[in-house]
């Protein structure tokens, strides 16, 4: 692995290492952490520890499953693969299914501007608008109907099916969302028109000079519009301009990735997202 990977994938560890911290209280099971959140809001994983000097073994996985039950948490668990390599064989001897998503970085000088993706206007949401609480309540649903028809192929899902999904927030997790754009460590965008609505969202977390963009969503019916590649690019833009000289992301798949390599995004690695194989009744 050469000197630049190897630097770009240590960066990375500290970013997945700190994400969860702010909001999170830790258990450390063998070379395994589990983050577990404290308040309201998207649970959290378990991880390789920054610090450990063996790979994670069967034992240390069960240990961290049943704990993970114990507090009504999934079971999930998330890793580099080029880091902890090890674990993969582990994880699905323990009856896991483990997606292997690319792992991908920006290359500054290869992002393009979003309106050469569409002409659909992507806006970048403030807790100083009144619409904010209402904005991100469609940034969810958004999320919520694209991620629940997966891929990149158009469907029938659209404005009626996301708007069923709107919900109300917890205020908890309003604030939290506020505070976090205010002091720079997320940004999130919603794509969309006067007459259609929000068609596709997207957000990123930042630490430092290290940001993720994650949860990047189109309605199925508003597919092959360009609206992923304008979110991602928006958002790209938005966290380079607040000082992230590395900006990544994890693609769903081999064919979500060839999107995000038309933003200026190339392959460094694979993302290993665990969880229990789904039963079919």
């Amino acid at each position: 692995m050469d000197v630049v990977r190897t630097d770009v994938l240590d960066r990375l560890e500290r970013f997945y290492d700190a994400v969860p911290r702010d909001g999170a209280r830790t258990e450390e099971h063998g070379p395994l952490v589990l983050f577990v959140r404290e308040g309201a809001g998207w649970p959290f994983y378990a991880r390789p520890r920054l610090d450990a000097t063996e790979a994670p073994a069967l034992a240390d996985v069960t240990a961290v499953r049943a704990r993970q039950r114990e507090l009504g948490l999934p079971e999930a668990f998330e890793w580099v693969h080029e880091v902890t390599p090890d674990l993969l064989p582990v994880a699905r001897s323990a009856g896991l299914h483990v997606l292997e998503a690319p792992l991908m970085v920006l290359e500054p000088d290869r992002l393009p501007d979003p309106a050469t993706f569409s002409d659909v206007p992507v806006r970048v949401l403030d807790p100083r608008n009144p619409s904010f609480a209402a904005d991100v309540a469609l940034r969810r649903a958004v999320a919520a109907v694209g991620f629940s028809h997966g891929g990149t192929a158009r469907g029938e899902a659209g404005p009626a099916e996301r708007d069923a999904a709107v919900s109300r927030l917890d205020v908890a997790a309003l604030d939290e969302e506020a505070v976090r754009i205010v002091d720079g460590r997320r940004v999130s965008v919603l794509a969309g028109t006067a007459d259609e609505g929000a068609l596709a969202s997207g957000m990123a977390m930042r630490v430092g000079d290290v940001a993720e963009i994650a949860g990047v969503a189109t309605l199925p019916a508003a597919r092959r519009r360009g609206l992923g590649a304008a979110v991602t690019a928006t958002l790209a833009h938005r966290l380079r301009a607040a000082g992230a000289d590395l900006v990544f992301l994890s693609a769903g798949s081999e064919e979500i990735a060839r999107v995000y390599l038309r933003v200026g995004f190339r392959r460094v690695g694979t993302a290993c997202i665990a969880e229990p194989t789904a039963v079919i009744g």
